[in-house]
């Protein structure tokens, strides 16, 4: 399509001939200017046209730009606080596993030296004769070898021996402590039910042993993992309210906050 330039060009071209030389009459003349008139309005038309959907382009490539921007943005700070989360978490589990290392240290010494006494009161009914050196003695590495077992992290194995263990030496002042492990391998394969009753047993029969704290934060942990969030709520209210000075109640007390 010629522009609208080369239109007026021969337009004015076509009228000077036309007064100049007569070719055409007055009506012919006429209607030349008009058809020329039109094609310029037209080419003037079609251009406004190209200048407008040219414009709208533009705008749509830079929203595009800006849309692509702000997803470049989210996907950084997303990256960013994934990373984060990732080493918040590592801090975690490190903090926990000294934790754990810490106490499993204390409470070794609390435990050779209970092996040698006799079941206190708290164990519930009488207490019972002493054992002989040699019976304290096998059962003390009955004890310890489901421990390692334990530790060595074959938690199935370690449930057989624990139970084994319980079975064996009931009155045994570390029965309380195998209840407790017993716990946490069933707690590692995710037989969260059987752990809570063996976490409980625990605390029914020894309230005051130095692991009962952390049994009753087991429990919560296990309801939180069965989705039981009112009942993770009221287990940890209760640690909190019975074992105030504990570790265990401090970790409760930042669970229950993320509970409510």
């Amino acid at each position: 399509m010629p522009s609208p330039r080369v239109l007026v060009l021969a337009l004015a071209c076509l009228a000077g001939q036309a007064a100049q030389a007569q070719l055409f009459g007055d009506d012919q003349a006429r209607q030349a200017i008009l058809d020329l008139r039109q094609r310029f309005d037209q080419a003037v038309a079609a251009q406004n046209r190209l200048v407008d959907e040219n414009t709208q382009q533009r705008r749509g490539l830079l929203d595009l730009q800006q849309q692509i921007e702000s997803l470049r943005g989210e996907l950084a700070r997303s990256r960013g606080q994934e990373e984060q989360l990732a080493r918040d978490v590592a801090e975690l589990h490190k903090a926990l596993a000294s934790q754990q290392q810490a106490l499993d240290e204390r409470l070794r010494k609390l435990e050779q030296d209970a092996a040698a006494r006799a079941p206190d009161a708290s164990a519930g009914g009488a207490v019972p004769p002493v054992a002989s050196d040699a019976a304290a003695a096998t059962e003390k590495q009955d004890y310890d070898a489901a421990l390692a077992v334990f530790r060595a992290g074959d938690f199935k194995a370690a449930q057989t021996g624990f139970s084994s263990f319980i079975k064996r030496y009931p009155r045994s002042t570390l029965a309380p402590s195998a209840l407790f492990w017993l716990g946490n391998a069933q707690y590692a394969t995710r037989d969260y039910k059987e752990a809570i009753t063996n976490f409980r047993s625990l605390l029914t029969a020894s309230p005051n042993h130095a692991r009962a704290p952390e049994a009753m934060l087991a429990i919560a942990n296990c309801q939180i993992e069965l989705k039981d969030s009112r009942a993770a709520r009221s287990t940890l209210e209760s640690l909190i309210k019975t074992y105030p000075q504990s570790e265990a109640a401090q970790t409760g007390k930042e669970r229950l906050a993320r509970l409510k």
